[in-house]
């Protein structure tokens, strides 16, 4: 017994100042010894001990004569009870009967609790931004490996937040491990920040450990600041559709677009003949391959923080059958044939009109330069002409005359 008060950095000795029952606590791993008040101190001592705790079903008793409880526990020389590592089975009663070397018999009575700190807490996943007016996800307080499972609870700006159901809401979560028989505890905060309140609000969590572990005071969490903001309402819901006017051959695509010009992006749901469609949020609705069933009136509904929502205007989505879309195109081709025949007649007939016109201008042109040449350039040299011919007129009139 001397070398085990020795080392007494190792060794918890609890003595009981007076005879009764006495609530310990002792901290997990660590060495527990519990005192028999009463017993001599020097064999040969008449006492026993009784436990009731998780490890038994039913009373087990011990004595000094009798074998150590495995690693358990074991009897002293001067009778006192030696748990060499304190476990969470070991929580329950001991007690001890002894006779002293006057006769007297003394009982003791403990009642053991246990306990284990946890490391400090801490907020995981938390929220950088918060929105005014609807309900935000903040973070979640963890506490792990501690026993008894402590208490969490949640300060705004150094004051305790209660949850209301309305604005400030608390879903939390114990969670033991099954070898260690340690606690997880989790406290996730929803709230929903005042329009015009504080634009950078500061959280933080504690923890409340049980009041089996003596001499503790709570464990604080790093605050998180996330800002506020108030989110801009949207005006305006535009739907467009390409290929553009909605309509393709069957087993064509067709991409239906919303666009919203909102911060932060509001959420985007999707109808048909005014009957929602059994998809995904998403700003892009892609059709792959059009069939009959698609046909019909598309437009999108945006919603946003605030749970309030906007519809475009709807887009018809319609299949052309390709014999008709051929006939269609025909049909556009006819009028530009017939247009481009007339350009080439009426073309035609100009140049056939300027031909005739160039060949009477030519001809005109012609006669006038004979008749030009008709007309004397004065009177003297027609009159000198004359005189020139007559006796040549006159020389072949003889001449036509003495013939025979």
């Amino acid at each position: 017994m001397a070398s085990l008060t020795s080392t007494g950095t190792w060794l918890l000795i609890l003595s009981l100042g007076v005879v009764g029952s006495q609530n310990i606590s002792a901290r997990i791993g660590e060495p527990l010894v519990l005192t028999c008040k009463g017993a001599p101190r020097k064999p040969p001592q008449q006492l026993e001990w009784k436990l009731n705790t998780g490890r038994t079903e039913a009373w087990r008793i011990l004595s000094p004569e009798g074998a150590p409880w495995e690693s358990v526990a074991r009897i002293l020389p001067n009778g006192s009870l030696l748990l060499p590592a304190v476990g969470i089975q070991d929580e329950g009663t001991f007690r001890c009967r002894a006779t002293n070397r006057h006769g007297k018999e003394i009982k003791s009575n403990y009642r053991l609790r246990v306990y284990q700190i946890p490391g400090k807490p801490e907020i995981v996943d938390p929220a950088s931004e918060l929105i005014a007016g609807i309900p935000n996800k903040v973070g979640t307080c963890l506490s792990e490996g501690g026993y008894p499972a402590g208490t969490l609870s949640w300060l705004l700006d150094g004051k305790a937040l209660v949850p209301d159901g309305k604005g400030v809401s608390v879903r939390e979560e114990t969670r033991r491990h099954p070898d260690t028989g340690l606690f997880t505890v989790q406290s996730e905060l929803t709230i929903t920040p005042a329009r015009g309140g504080p634009l950078n609000p500061t959280f933080s969590c504690s923890l409340s450990l049980s009041p089996s572990a003596p001499g503790r005071r709570a464990l604080h969490a790093a605050p998180i600041q996330p800002s506020v903001w108030e989110p801009l309402p949207f005006e305006e819901v535009r739907l467009v559709v390409e290929p553009e006017g909605g309509v393709v051959a069957p087993g064509g695509a067709i991409t239906l677009t919303c666009e919203v010009p909102a911060h932060p992006p509001p959420q985007i749901h999707w109808l048909k003949d005014g009957s929602p469609l059994a998809t995904a949020p998403s700003s892009v609705l892609f059709l792959p391959e059009v069939g009959a069933q698609d046909q019909g009136i598309y437009s999108c509904v945006a919603t946003d923080q605030g749970q309030r929502s906007r519809e475009s205007p709807g887009v018809s989505v319609s299949i052309i059958d390709s014999r008709e879309n051929s006939q269609a195109e025909d049909s556009d081709e006819g009028p530009g044939l017939g247009l481009l025949a007339l350009v080439l007649g009426v073309l035609g007939g100009l140049v056939i009109a300027a031909l005739l016109v160039g060949i009477l201008l030519w001809k005109r042109q012609q006669r006038l330069h004979r008749e030009e040449r008709k007309v004397p350039e004065c009177p003297e040299e027609e009159e000198q002409r004359a005189e020139l011919n007559q006796p040549e007129e006159q020389e072949t009139a003889e001449s036509n005359a003495g013939g025979p």
